[in-house]
C-alpha cells in the first residue's frame, strides 16, 4: 500500500514499493498529482486532502442540488423540507466517501460519526438555514442562495473534517520504568 505524506513544501512517498492499489490509494495519488501540478508555489499551501475534499464534495453538492430540485421543484415540498432532506442525504454520502477515500480513516466510525453529526448540525443551522434560507427568504432565487451557502459551508466542513472529525490522534505513549 502506498503511503503518502504531505507537509507544507513537499509531498513524500512513504511506500514500501509497488503493490496492488486500492481505489482509495488511486484517489490519493490523483489528489497528490493535482497538488504537485499547482502553479505559483501553491503546492506548498494546498493539502491533497483539500483537493480530495473539493472533488468529493463537488460531487455530493451536485447530489444535494439534484435532490433539492426534485424535492422542491418537481414534488413541491416546502423549501425548508427539501433543503433538509437533500442536505442530510448529501452529507451522509460525503461522510462515507471522505472517510474512505480522502482521509482514509480506520478509527472507530461511531466516534467520528458522532463528531460529524455535531459539525453538520452546527453547519445546518448557522450556514444552510441561516445564510441559505435567509437569502432565499430575502428574495434570492433558492438555487443561488444554496450555492452561496455552499461556499461558506465547504470551508467550514473541510476544516472540521481535517482537524476535528478525521484528525489523526497521537498514539498513547507507554512509559516504562527500568
Amino acid at each position: 500500500m502506498e503511503k503518502l505524506s504531505w507537509h507544507p513544501g513537499a509531498v513524500t512517498d512513504l511506500s514500501d514499493g509497488p503493490s496492488r492499489r486500492s481505489a482509495a490509494d488511486l484517489f490519493a495519488q490523483l489528489c497528490v498529482a493535482a497538488v504537485r501540478g499547482l502553479p505559483f508555489g501553491l503546492s506548498s499551501l494546498v493539502a491533497p486532502s483539500f483537493v480530495g475534499f473539493a472533488l468529493i464534495n463537488g460531487f455530493t453538492f451536485s447530489v444535494d442540488m439534484l435532490l433539492l430540485t426534485l424535492l422542491h421543484g418537481v414534488l413541491g415540498l416546502a423549501v425548508w423540507l427539501a433543503i433538509s432532506l437533500s442536505y442530510a442525504s448529501a452529507f451522509a454520502l460525503s461522510f462515507v466517501l471522505n472517510r474512505a477515500f480522502n482521509f482514509r480513516s480506520h478509527a472507530p466510525v461511531g466516534r467520528q460519526a458522532g463528531m460529524f453529526a455535531g459539525v453538520v448540525a452546527i453547519n445546518y443551522v448557522a450556514i444552510i438555514l441561516g445564510i441559505g434560507g435567509g437569502l432565499a427568504v430575502a428574495g434570492l432565487e433558492y438555487h443561488f442562495a444554496r450555492i452561496i451557502a455552499g461556499i461558506c459551508e465547504g470551508l467550514f466542513i473541510y476544516c472540521a473534517m481535517r482537524w476535528v472529525v478525521f484528525a489523526r490522534r497521537a498514539e498513547p505513549r507507554v512509559c516504562s520504568v527500568i
